[in-house]
């Protein structure tokens, strides 16, 4: 009796430990915020799972995560990320110049 409930308790703890550490869902796409930016909509506070298509260093704005057709995710701090590895960030400022979109974020 005692083997039985040590082993329920056990499962039970498992059970609780999976579920607590579960992957982040974002609200966005790479293409979904893309799109959403296009029509005017604002992402601002959102979340976006990107895809690193390049990684720049050194440009204009410091860091930048470039993605999509016209998404630049800048940062003055090292996002610590390779080209194809995604990334889940939060939105905090969109601006739109010479047809691309400068974005800053915070990592998630």
């Amino acid at each position: 009796m005692k083997k039985s409930k040590i082993i329920i308790i056990m499962l039970l703890s498992i059970l609780f430990l999976t579920s607590c550490g579960g992957t982040q869902k974002a609200d966005y796409t790479t293409a979904q915020a893309e799109q959403a930016l296009n029509k005017g909509k604002s992402i601002d506070g959102k979340t976006v799972k990107i895809k690193v298509t390049k990684l720049a260093p050194n440009s204009a704005f410091g860091y930048n995560i470039e993605t999509g057709k016209h998404l630049n995710f800048v940062s003055t701090e090292n996002p610590k990320v390779k080209k194809g590895q995604s990334v889940i960030v939060k939105v905090k400022k969109v601006e739109s110049t010479l047809g691309s979109y400068i974005i800053t974020y915070s990592k998630e």
